[in-house]
């Protein structure tokens, strides 16, 4: 009596297990493939395009394979972004592999915008054990090339009493003006100084011209030991100028570590060396002043050494990231007077260099980029949002 109560029990939980292991593996001793899905990532087109999800056994079953599946809405949203979608798929016996294919919707503007994501979520597995249940899609729209700002601020005029416009670009096409501008490409290794944390590319990603701006885009992505990408631009062989008045109307980015600069060099840095060929800084801003730019001078003194004068323009209100504003320079024989926004804050003349060469009566050229780190701003922290973004609007030189 004793041992057949005992077989008894034996035999219960037997079969009551059994029906536990049927449940979640659907059918037989053997627990079957377990099924996995894996992420995707895929360039949104002007056009629609197909994002393939891959369905992987982790070996082939001795029946179909089978799941449910239901795309659902993130960021990326259906019928916009991409075409809602739900149903079964299923893998033939003997084979390991299937695709769920989702249709992502084109944008003939090729919009930039932070990229895009939705899921696809898998249930009801027949003759498998799902290990990954869900998949992010990713649409990628962070590259766009079009990209739209707001354009108020204060503006100047194109023209001058006494002055003929000898010079200008209005970033009013589709692409940067490579007779004008050269786009440079290295990092702090390169000898440029300053201790800068980007590396400088000429991708489209980090500099492009979209809606009658030039835009250079500050990115926090990794190129060597450089941790961040950016934009540098020059006039230098193409266009170089002597005294005139010169209009930059600009839209700057702003947080810890962000260094926008629009500047002029001498073109016989080659031969003269730094400070000697002079520096003009027509503007630069410290992320962590977003209501303050600097105006400078740089030089080599009598001795050899290093030497600079400059002033500081505050807004009274509001940051230099919330509208445009004109940066300008009255360059004349012998003298430059700053501006923002056709109010002065900076004056210098020969004088005030005393015994040392002025190197400012030379031609210089132009240099657009937007620094990340360095000496002066110091890094980024949890603070600092990127992309960070330097719109350009337009550059004037009237003489």
């Amino acid at each position: 009596m004793y041992n057949n109560k005992l077989s008894g029990s034996v035999l219960v939980i037997t079969f009551s297990v059994g029906l536990l292991y049927m449940f979640s593996c659907s059918k037989g001793s053997d627990p079957g493939p377990t099924l996995s899905i894996q992420d995707v990532s895929k360039v949104r087109n002007t056009t629609e395009s197909t994002m393939k999800f891959h369905l992987i056994l982790s070996k082939p079953a001795t029946n179909t394979v089978s799941v449910d599946y239901v795309l659902v809405d993130g960021t990326a949203i259906s019928q916009a972004d991409f075409v809602s979608a739900k149903g079964t798929v299923s893998i033939p016996e003997n084979q390991t592999e299937t695709t769920i294919d989702v249709i992502i919707k084109g944008d003939p503007l090729n919009v930039r915008q932070p990229n895009l994501q939705f899921t696809v979520n898998l249930s009801n597995p027949q003759y498998c054990t799902i290990i990954t249940a869900s998949a992010k899609g990713t649409i990628i729209t962070e590259d766009g090339t079009y990209l739209l700002t707001d354009s108020t601020g204060y503006k100047t005029p194109l023209t001058y009493p006494g002055y003929t416009l000898v010079w200008s670009d209005e970033f009013s096409g589709n692409s940067l003006d490579l007779n004008n501008w050269n786009q440079e490409i290295g990092n702090g290794s390169g000898g440029w100084g300053n201790n800068e944390l980007e590396s400088y590319t000429n991708s489209l990603k980090n500099t492009f011209v979209s809606n009658g701006n030039l835009i250079i885009e500050a990115r926090r992505e990794s190129i060597d030991t450089y941790n961040y990408t950016s934009g540098r631009m020059t006039t230098q062989d193409k266009k170089f100028f002597k005294f005139g008045r010169i209009d930059i109307r600009a839209k700057l980015p702003v947080g810890k570590g962000m260094w926008p600069a629009l500047w002029m060099l001498g073109t016989n840095i080659s031969s003269a060396g730094w400070p000697a060929c002079g520096e003009i800084d027509n503007m630069e801003l410290i992320g962590t002043t977003p209501a303050t730019v600097s105006g400078t001078m740089h030089w080599s003194n009598a001795g050899g050494s290093h030497a600079s004068k400059g002033a500081n323009y505050s807004l009274s209100s509001g940051d230099f990231s919330k509208e445009f504003h004109v940066f300008s320079i009255a360059w004349a024989q012998n003298n430059m007077q700053w501006f923002v926004d056709d109010q002065k804050y900076l004056d210098i003349s020969i004088s005030d260099l005393g015994a040392a060469n002025y190197p400012f009566n030379s031609d210089l050229f132009f240099i657009f980029n937007v620094a990340v780190g360095g000496n002066w701003p110091g890094s980024p922290d949890y603070t600092t949002e990127f992309p960070q973004r330097m719109f350009v609007d337009y550059i004037r030189v009237f003489q």
